[in-house]
């Protein structure tokens, strides 16, 4: 199995401005990210950017870096482009990694990867939820799935809805309900990731702020890798970034 990761990291941060040049123990975070995509048994890792200063830093610390347009409404569409300026074959298999995620498992990323077929073109993963609290963070997006282990929806309310469990209780997880979290990490062969900024914006897409829902509206599967290991999280805040920060350091 060879894959390609693709790292989209922007400059700009509503939460935490400037978080892929944030120093995490001598290093930026992207290349942080990109060292630990590395592990991943990848043929290349790539980091794909509209700004300057993180191209310079990811090639100061010798890490592969692409310049992209600014003008991207998601992190998908720059991967894209970055997979299409590659030459890359049409089953050739693309991994997007958010930049975010410094200490995100290799192995992960190499298992998401290998579910691609030619009849499965996009895979994401997914991990069990055992707080009723994470249940009910409508920042943490669920997902159900059916017996192939393909995607039915993802959201951010509760789903699925235990009617019997949570009547009786929304502080304890009912027995025998298995809530996944959704991962944001995607794989997909090269054809489809340059059809996907051709998709139509779908409704639900818009609603639910999830991007991945425009493949699942027009009909397409998502594979999703069910992991049992709880994959630390990614840096979203400064709480985060003080987290991520002290692993390092220590």
């Amino acid at each position: 199995m060879t894959f390609t990761v693709v790292i989209p990291a922007r400059l700009a941060s509503t939460r935490l401005p400037n978080k892929a040049l944030a120093d995490l123990g001598g290093k930026p975070m992207v290349v942080r990210t990109a060292e630990r995509a590395a592990q991943s048994g990848a043929n290349d890792v790539i980091v794909a950017t509209d700004h300057a200063d993180i191209a310079a830093a990811c090639r100061h610390h010798g890490v592969n870096v692409r310049l992209t347009r600014a003008d991207h409404p998601s992190g998908t569409d720059r991967v894209a482009e970055v997979a299409a300026a590659l030459g890359l074959a049409a089953d050739a298999v693309v991994v997007n990694v958010q930049g975010d995620e410094p200490l995100i498992d290799p192995a992960l990323i190499a298992a998401t990867a290998a579910l691609i077929r030619p009849d499965l073109p996009m895979a994401t993963a997914a991990h069990a939820i055992d707080h009723m609290t994470d249940v009910f963070n409508p920042n943490f997006v669920k997902v159900v799935l059916n017996q192939a282990g393909l995607a039915l929806y993802f959201s951010r309310a509760a789903i699925p809805w235990h009617r019997d469990g949570f009547a009786r209780s929304l502080n304890l997880l009912p027995p025998g309900y298995g809530p996944l979290r959704h991962i944001g990490l995607y794989a997909y062969t090269n054809a489809f990731l340059q059809a996907y900024p051709t998709l139509a914006v779908s409704p639900l897409e818009q609603i639910e702020a999830l991007e991945q829902l425009r493949v699942l509206w027009h009909g397409l599967p998502i594979a999703v890798h069910v992991t049992d290991a709880v994959p630390v999280s990614g840096v979203d805040t400064p709480e985060d970034l003080t987290r991520v920060r002290r692993y390092f350091e220590a």
